[in-house]
């Protein structure tokens, strides 16, 4: 799918042990999107994932990577590429994951609702139903209740706020105070669709099929589950006091 418009598109995708992955994924987002440009923020894998990027043919002109000293955590990675994408003018910031769990088939969907109107679209499992393939059920429970869990607390009128399948307008991104998200982990998910909501821009979801990872290792961990319970605590506090960080243009 070419672009329909001038805005310029830039998919950032996290990295940490993806060799497996990274230019089959590279390949399927560029082959859906062509006028796209992917930024890949490896947090120094082992495995050479990396050298992978700086070795294709496209990188420098389509593809671009930011090197990390250690592995840093999820938010901080997404916060180093929209802080890139930023800086350099980009209109639509798409959040994916390289090990295919998020089909790159599906970003012309998610373009289409941002040319809708939408500030922020987010890709759902659950909306209409569950689409989710390869989970055993006890984890199907869990993101499920996490879900209500979030929703519960904040308040927040989507179905899946832990999904990590976005596409940011800048002006989101450019009206979130990034310096001052506090989540590392997946936590990052919920906190920054509570920012965007509570500064009233406009959110869509679209529904996706969630396919757990063919290939490498997951990065899920008690750490990472221990910050999501605090943060959306902390998170719903914060609502109850009124608070909101930024708003939209009007």
């Amino acid at each position: 799918m070419d672009l329909e418009s001038r805005e310029r598109v830039l998919v950032v995708v996290p990295t940490y042990v993806e060799a497996t992955n990274i230019i089959r994924f590279i390949d399927a987002v560029l082959g859906r999107c062509p006028g796209a440009h992917v930024l890949v923020i490896d947090d120094a894998s082992p495995d050479g994932t990396a050298d992978l990027v700086k070795s294709d043919r496209r990188f420098g002109a389509s593809v671009f990577l930011v090197e990390r000293p250690g592995k840093m955590g999820l938010g901080s990675a997404y916060i180093a590429g929209f802080r890139w994408a930023i800086a350099r003018g980009y209109d639509l910031i798409f959040e994916m994951d390289a090990d295919f769990s998020h089909d790159p088939a599906e970003i012309p969907n998610f373009l289409a609702r941002a040319r809708e109107g939408a500030d922020l679209v987010l890709g759902s499992r659950y909306v209409g139903g569950v689409r989710v393939l390869n989970w055993p059920i006890s984890r199907l429970f869990l993101s499920l209740g996490a879900a209500h869990y979030v929703q519960l607390l904040t308040g927040m009128p989507v179905t899946d706020p832990t999904g990590g399948f976005k596409c940011f307008r800048r002006r989101v991104l450019e009206s979130i105070d990034l310096s001052a998200i506090q989540s590392n982990g997946y936590a990052f998910q919920i906190e920054m669709t509570f920012w965007a909501w509570r500064s009233g821009f406009t959110i869509r979801e679209v529904p996706i099929i969630f396919a757990d990872r063919a290939a490498g290792t997951s990065k899920m961990s008690m750490a990472i589950t221990r910050e999501a319970i605090w943060q959306v605590m902390r998170l719903g506090l914060l609502r109850l006091m009124g608070k909101t960080m930024g708003s939209r243009p009007r």
